[in-house]
């Protein structure tokens, strides 16, 4: 069965070729992605598409939540960092906030960034070992 959309197809063996670090990475930019979505709606008064993209947002940062592993200290300074996040994303969704929506766009920011960068220090660091990608 062959999909009708080029693009769609694209995208969908983009997330099945993806390693564990391309997924992470992601998932942040899914996120800001309907941060962004949910600013533009509150603008415009379109509140079912403000819910609809805050609520996205929301479960991708579960998703983040629910994958830490505890056991590894970054993951216990992470955690709250993003519950702050998500908190934030629920304050914007109850009192139309773009400023909470702001808040919570900073912080997944810094975590897309920093991302970012440990891919390509890995990918630096496999490449010079000979190593595949």
């Amino acid at each position: 069965m062959t999909m009708s959309n080029p693009y769609q197809a694209y995208q969908q063996n983009s997330v099945n070729t993806a390693s564990p670090g391309e997924l992470t990475l992601m998932l942040y930019n899914g996120c800001l992605k309907f941060i962004g979505i949910a600013k533009k709606a509150i603008e415009e008064n379109n509140i079912p598409v403000k819910n609809e993209n805050i609520q996205k947002a929301q479960n991708i940062i579960h998703e983040l939540m629910v994958t830490l592993n505890m056991e590894v200290e970054i993951s216990k300074q992470m955690m709250p960092l993003y519950d702050f996040a998500r908190t934030k994303l629920i304050e914007a969704n109850v009192k139309n906030s773009i400023e909470s929506l702001e808040e919570a766009e900073t912080i997944i920011t810094e975590f897309r960034d920093t991302w970012k960068e440990v891919l390509k220090l890995n990918r630096q660091k496999s490449f010079s070992k000979g190593g595949a990608v």
